[in-house]
């Protein structure tokens, strides 16, 4: 990415629509609802040959300190000052408002270089929403209709006419460190004739890019969610306060812990179903779903003040469902008083309803204060490495054959269920096929039998647990007997 992008403006504009557009997927929320996005969000722009790094903000609104219009705006202040180049969107149908207008005079004031673009620019009778732009004096505005693609050869054009004012060379390629290049061609020359202290690496490995841990904070409404984030990254990257239901879209940010890329995605507040009515809500809900699917580890929070209630043990089945790693943080634990009555509470509940998951990990913290922050990433990594956990072929038809001694297979119509013989067949998660003759009877019971049984024998805690069964083919099926 040569430069960095951000698109700024009064609320419903149409930013995240052109934000989208720019990223080629949809990625933000998009709805006539003016304020939708709250927190700025990051991803990879792309224009022709032009790419970027480009950031959605919230409208820009006046609010009193602390408000959240104050906080939203902060925000996006924080994305112009990280910005090389920024555009500014107003509404051509609506033509300039007030808000425009105060808000034009705060960017001129900026060091980043505004082009101004008029979207929803598709119509025939939006020249006067055009001329008007003329008033803020910031030069020619570009036309744009987001919501259909038009006008991006003008925004290209205005984009590289402004890098190359501001000294910024939009098609330049990395330079390449030359000393770096010269180390890696000695390190690949292989090892001198008896010189045996290496390790065999595969050259493909080498190539390949180490990709982040994929980390979602999922929970209730105002649980910390967006708290912890920040707590952990160490910077006020999400907005947060009292209200309940601040974020809507599932934000995500890149972060390093301990030499490990992480991208953390904070996710919409989870209320019971028979509670979300507006569409805004379900479209942040269905955002939240979408980022637990793509997550590898999901941190459930919970309020550790008000207890654990049915809509966490939905959201952390929902998670065993997809075959994430599970990890149940305790929020708030500062303010708990009763803490051995409140975690035996809480593994109550959680041995009845989600005993599928025995042994899941529990971490409590306080988001707020930061106190036994320090214990979570380690947990992640613990959960993430037995998530990738993988039983060799041989050990697990031991352990098969071993419980099948101890607890055969029932029978079935006074058929016996004979199992032969398995394997893993995957991980993310530990996912095993197991060949016999009778897949479909296998009772579930017999199958719960077999998952508690090779969860304690090979130590895989608190992590989903997949077994299949398949058909083993009769070797002598089809065959003829021989006349004598």
């Amino acid at each position: 990415m040569t430069f960095t992008l951000a698109i700024v403006g009064r609320p419903n504009v149409g930013k995240s629509t052109l934000f989208n557009r720019l990223a080629g997927k949809r990625l933000a929320i998009v709805d006539d609802t003016p304020g939708v996005t709250r927190d700025r969000r990051m991803a990879e722009g792309r224009i022709a040959d032009l790419e970027f790094r480009l950031i959605d903000t919230a409208g820009l609104e006046e609010g009193d300190p602390g408000s959240l219009s104050d906080r939203m705006r902060k925000q996006t202040e924080a994305a112009i000052e990280e910005a090389d180049v920024a555009i500014l969107l107003y509404d051509a149908r609506v033509g300039l408002t007030t808000m425009d207008e105060h808000f034009a005079k705060l960017l001129r004031r900026s060091k980043t270089p505004i082009i101004l673009a008029a979207n929803k620019c598709e119509g025939k009778f939006i020249q006067q929403g055009i001329y008007e732009a003329y008033a803020l004096g910031m030069g020619d505005p570009i036309a744009l209709s987001a919501e259909h693609g038009e006008g991006l050869g003008d925004l290209y054009q205005a984009l590289v006419e402004t890098l190359q004012e501001i000294g910024i060379d939009p098609h330049a390629e990395e330079e390449i460190d030359e000393e770096a290049e010269r180390r890696a061609r000695e390190a690949n020359t292989g090892p001198e004739e008896g010189d045996l202290n290496y390790e065999f690496e595969d050259p493909e490995d080498e190539d390949e890019e180490v990709k982040p841990l994929r980390l979602a904070i999922v929970g209730r409404p105002n649980a910390g969610k967006s708290t912890l984030i920040n707590e952990l990254i160490g910077e006020d990257r999400m907005i947060t306060g009292p209200e309940a239901g601040l974020t809507r879209d599932s934000i995500g940010v890149d972060w390093e812990w301990d030499g490990l890329p992480v991208r953390i995605y904070d996710t919409a507040g989870l209320r019971k179903q028979a509670r979300i009515s507006e569409k805004l809500e379900k479209l942040s809900v269905a955002d939240t779903m979408r980022a637990i699917q793509f997550a590898e580890v999901v941190v459930l929070l919970l309020d550790a003040e008000l207890g654990v209630e049915k809509q966490d043990l939905k959201i952390a089945e929902r998670v065993v469902e997809e075959g994430r790693a599970l990890l149940i943080v305790l929020n708030k634990w500062d303010a708990v008083e009763n803490r051995l009555e409140v975690q035996r509470a809480f593994e109550d509940a959680l041995t009845r309803s989600l005993p599928q998951i025995k042994g899941v990990k529990t971490v409590t913290l306080s988001a707020l204060t930061g106190k036994g922050l320090q214990r979570l990433m380690p947990a992640v990594e613990e959960v993430y490495e037995i998530w990738n956990a993988r039983v060799p072929t041989a050990a697990f038809n031991r352990w098969l054959h071993e419980k099948l001694e101890k607890h055969p297979a029932p029978s079935v119509n006074g058929r016996r269920i004979k199992m032969r013989y398995g394997a893993q067949i995957k991980t993310r998660p530990p996912t095993f096929a197991i060949f016999c003759n009778l897949p479909d009877d296998v009772p579930d019971s017999y199958v719960r039998y077999l998952e508690n049984e090779l969860r304690r024998d090979f130590d895989l805690p608190g992590v989903p647990l997949r077994f299949i069964m398949k058909g083993s083919a009769n070797p002598y099926e089809g065959r003829r007997r021989k006349n004598k």
